[in-house]
């Protein structure tokens, strides 16, 4: 069996996505764990990131092969032509809270904005990085997005415009490999291969942030709690931390 690059679960957890090291996609049901349907095929290349819409109806997929695609939840079918904008391969995805836009990273080194209905592109490419987009997250309310890089910095956009939001948010040292929103959208917490969490004000100052050290590898995931009191972080370390 191939290794298994991303996975997914729908918003109502009946169905699970995810995708081998292939071309292609696999629905499960996320109760009993078999298999849906026919594997999802369209995608020429290696498939890097998936993600379920808020109303769990449509699946997004990033790929190698620098197009993403829109898929059925139920019937896995292929809801509309490739999405094809970026120049380079399709690395991290996610949908708007109230799932009217996409939001898509690249090695590229731009994000993209689509229309989740009629899959087109809104906007022009969202310039700012100077290496690899790696991560991407929208505000709980949908009105911004932030971005983690290969250039060790993270970026804030208009989530309905595309437009850039200040200035380059430095502090790390290495790729920004992870990011988040809390629940309310005050801040935001980012991991990096540099070892460190930052924690940021998403709002007012998102220019001022506070270090986290702890792990002695690579961070590579970060998630709050839903109240927004703890934030987790997983590691190369192979340890998982708490953070208040």
């Amino acid at each position: 069996m191939n290794s298994i690059l991303c996975v997914a679960f729908s918003p109502d957890g009946t169905r699970i996505v995810s995708a081998p090291h292939g071309y292609t996609l696999h629905l499960w049901d996320g109760v009993t764990g078999a298999s849906i349907g026919s594997p999802l095929e369209g995608h020429t290349s290696y498939v890097e990131c998936v993600a379920f819409s808020p109303d769990g109806t449509r699946v997004v997929s990033g790929s190698l092969d620098q197009t993403l695609r829109l898929w059925g939840n139920v019937t896995g079918a292929n809801i509309e032509t490739p999405m094809k904008k970026h120049t380079g391969c399709v690395s991290c995805v996610a949908f708007s809270p109230e799932g009217t836009r996409i939001i898509s990273g690249s090695d590229d080194c731009t994000l993209r904005l689509w229309d989740n209905v009629t899959a087109a592109v809104i906007g022009s490419p969202m310039r700012g990085h100077t290496y690899s987009v790696c991560c991407v997250s929208f505000s709980p309310d949908s009105t911004r997005v932030v971005s983690g890089s290969a250039d060790s910095t993270l970026r804030l956009w208009d989530g309905m415009t595309g437009a850039s939001i200040g200035g380059p948010m430095n502090g790390h040292t290495d790729d920004v490999t992870c990011v988040a929103f809390s629940p309310d959208g005050s801040r935001i917490v980012s991991g990096s291969v540099d070892g460190t969490l930052r924690m940021w004000d998403g709002v007012t100052d998102w220019l001022s942030h506070q270090v986290l050290s702890g792990h002695t590898g690579e961070v590579y995931s970060v998630a709050f709690s839903p109240d927004g009191t703890r934030v987790v972080s997983g590691s190369e370390d192979k340890t998982l931390r708490l953070w208040d």
